[in-house]
């Protein structure tokens, strides 16, 4: 309790001469790029800051553009994720979309019309306040706002499989409230997913296989419901109060056949698999901003959510010729879970630059309540992190910079350990600017990391005979030093970055079979391994060869070197060539897009995983607020996964996984947008999110 209010004294007493960063991004944008304001009917424009770049458009795109959304695909990083029906970038990671700093969705940029939209910020590398949350941050900046009500609805579906995205939302407001209802569904309901898996091991002097096939029904249904209240006064106040639920519940239903060997001796098995989850987590977001005087700020942000997660499963295996059972699984559990995160932060703008500082406080309570047949087990976990930061950006001449410094405290208490942690950690960002379209970029940071719920769990999970899986209550804190070298060029026809890139953790937490229960089993469990590391270079960017939207050209292409060395001192490495191509032609009110990739094995704990495959096509027509859309997924081929163990593994695992119902998937969609006056959009400056849901 000490050291939680030492740190809360601190944050606050850093308040008189600091400024929170999510404010210092918003006004920095605002205050030292009037330049990109004074062009933005003139042409299209890219100007790269320490830390972002900035897009404006021209009016041939405003012009073409339906709503935001349509501007965000523009950006030779961003591209349009048919599967999800949403933006994404092309370099993967997580994608955090921000309306004037508020955090927001893609539903909330829909309600706002192209010609209000200022210009767009690209943050490659996030600021302090969302670096831990995304990978990517995208903030939309628009014109002042007036009253009005916005609205839309779409939806996009399969003819013959279980494939359906729909989305719909209305914004209203009047004087200085506004009221925002939003509703996301995403259903997968597939009954042609076909598995082989290979287990091969020697236990107790014995060899064993498992040759399994097996065909499933899955799905799963994902719904998001958001309310929103909010009450601002310009250049004063704002207060917002959101709640939203996030419904999700997914199953799978099949049977399969395996041959089962142990030395000489070979059996017919069957199999029969049934599991699901689901749980729908309420959230409660408050938040309040005021300003003091013209240069000073100060928000508060509270998150709450108390909920339920349940999961099951029943697996059987038995011997054909008999019906004797040679394995039963039945397993039920019940996760718990109590998140709470509460945010202050102070803002101070001075001529030399911006300093931002803030006091973040997260806890998570997660008790795990597990039965199956080999006994009933009760954990909780306790997961606390305190993060005090601070953070100054400035230019001097033609060098960009921004220095932060924070330190950050974890705290995961068990029934039998307690792991507490004080991280001091830095962050350096410089640029240089070498040409007015050319800039170089270093980026280093240190960064503590906490073990997951289910990682940390000691409950036991039967996964086949003779293979169990648990988690390592021993685990402790993982800690990344995370460097980049990027150099930007852009032009009319050329957007161009390189980056060059280091990741080290150290006690990187890593999966790992071992012998179990007194070497009559083998345990997929967790270690803390003495490092891990990624080096190499990512080269992403666009090709418009006619200088304008006809055919663009996207490309990312990362090849990389991986690199493990586990406690008992083997070094595991992997090298992959990884990419993803988009080529994209618009003409008029007609759009084309076709996305393909070469799936690539990477390094994921004791596995080695290929990416989900892409060769996508699909066409968009825009009639005045009517959107239609058609395409093909999967063109010619499944969605196929593979997963596989090194060599140094214990136990030899290879899978493959076809989802036979999506290939040559036809899919047909439409949608409807209209806006009567402006959205009244709110400058927030803080944003926070709880623990996701517990699992198996």
């Amino acid at each position: 309790m000490k050291k939680h209010i030492i740190l809360t004294l601190l944050g606050i007493g850093s308040f008189n001469f600091a400024q929170e960063i999510k404010s210092s991004t918003v006004q920095d944008s605002v205050q030292l790029t009037k330049d990109i304001q004074e062009v933005l009917i003139k042409a299209q424009q890219k100007k790269q800051f320490v830390d972002k770049a900035v897009y404006s458009f021209d009016e041939e795109a405003l012009k073409k553009a339906r709503y935001a959304n349509d501007l965000l695909q523009t950006l030779p990083e961003l591209q349009f994720d048919p599967i999800s029906s949403s933006i994404s970038s092309i370099k993967g990671g997580k994608f955090l979309l921000l309306i004037n700093g508020v955090e927001s969705t893609e539903l909330q940029a829909r309600g706002i019309r192209p010609e209000n939209v200022i210009r767009v910020e690209y943050y490659d590398n996030p600021p302090t306040r969302w670096a831990n949350r995304a990978d990517t941050v995208v903030n939309i900046i628009t014109r002042n706002p007036e009253v009005g009500f916005a609205a839309g609805a779409s939806v996009t579906t399969a003819l013959t499989t279980g494939f359906v995205n729909g989305q719909a939302y209305a914004n209203y407001t009047n004087g200085r409230n506004n009221l925002g209802l939003e509703y996301t569904i995403n259903l997968r309901d597939y009954d042609n997913r076909v598995t082989n898996r290979i287990y091969d091991y020697t236990l107790q002097s014995s060899h064993y296989n498992t040759n399994e096939n097996k065909t499933d029904h899955f799905g799963y249904t994902y719904q998001d419901i958001a309310l929103r209240y909010t009450n601002s006064l310009p250049d004063n106040y704002v207060f917002q109060a959101k709640f939203s639920m996030n419904i999700y519940n997914d199953f799978s239903k099949g049977n399969g056949q395996s041959i089962f060997s142990k030395d000489n001796i070979t059996e017919q098995h069957g199999t029969s698999q049934y599991s699901g989850k689901k749980y729908n987590p309420p959230k409660l977001d408050l938040y309040f901003s005021k300003k003091l005087g013209k240069k000073d700020e100060i928000s508060f942000n509270i998150v709450g959510s108390a909920y339920t997660s349940k999961s099951f499963e029943v697996d059987k295996e038995w011997v054909i010729s008999s019906g004797n059972i040679v394995f039963d699984n039945d397993m039920n559990l019940n996760a718990k879970q109590k998140s709470t995160v509460g945010e202050v932060a102070y803002t101070h703008d001075f001529k030399a630059g911006k300093l931002s500082t803030g006091y973040r406080i997260d806890n998570n309570n997660v008790n795990n309540t597990l039965e199956n047949l080999a006994g009933n087990f009760d954990f909780s976990i306790n997961y606390l992190t305190q993060y005090l930061y601070s953070e100054f950006a400035g230019k001097n001449k033609k060098l960009m910079y921004r220095l932060g410094l924070g330190l950050t405290n974890i705290n995961n208490k068990t029934a039998t350990t307690t792991d507490d942690d004080w991280t001091i950690t830095p962050k350096i960002i410089l640029g240089y600017e070498l040409k007015k379209n050319q800039s170089l970029r270093l980026t280093s940071s240190y960064t503590p990391y906490s073990p997951g719920s289910a990682s940390l769990s000691p409950n036991i999970n039967q996964v086949v005979p003779n293979i169990v899986s648990t988690g390592n209550p021993y685990l402790t804190i993982q800690k990344a030093w995370n460097n980049n070298l990027n150099y930007s060029y852009s032009n009319k026809f050329f957007d161009f970055n390189a980056n060059i890139f280091y990741n080290y953790i150290d006690n990187a937490i890593n999966s790992i079979y071992v012998l179990y229960n007194n070497d009559t089993q083998y345990a997929l469990t967790y270690e803390n391994t003495q490092f891990s590391s990624r080096t190499g270079i990512q080269l992403t960017g666009s090709v418009r060869p006619f200088g304008n939207r006809l055919l663009v050209i996207k490309a990312n292409i990362y090849p990389t070197m991986q690199s493990v060395k586990t406690n008992s001192g083997a070094l595991l490495k992997n090298n992959y060539f990884g990419n993803n191509f988009t080529i994209s032609s618009e003409y008029k009110n007609l759009s084309m897009t076709y996305m393909f990739n070469i799936p690539v094995y990477t390094l994921s704990g004791a596995f080695l995983n290929t990416n989900e495959n892409q060769n996508h096509i699909f066409v968009n027509y825009k009639l005045k607020d009517w959107t239609f859309t058609t395409g093909m997924y999967w063109l010619g081929m499944p969605s196929r996964y593979k997963t596989k163990t090194l060599d140094e593994s214990l136990v030899s695992y290879s899978g493959v996984t076809n989802i036979y119902n999506n290939k040559n998937m036809f899919i047909l969609g439409i949608g409807y947008d209209f806006a009567k006056g402006k959205k009244n959009e709110v400058n927030r400056k803080l944003y926070n999110d709880p623990a996701p849901a517990t699992t198996f």
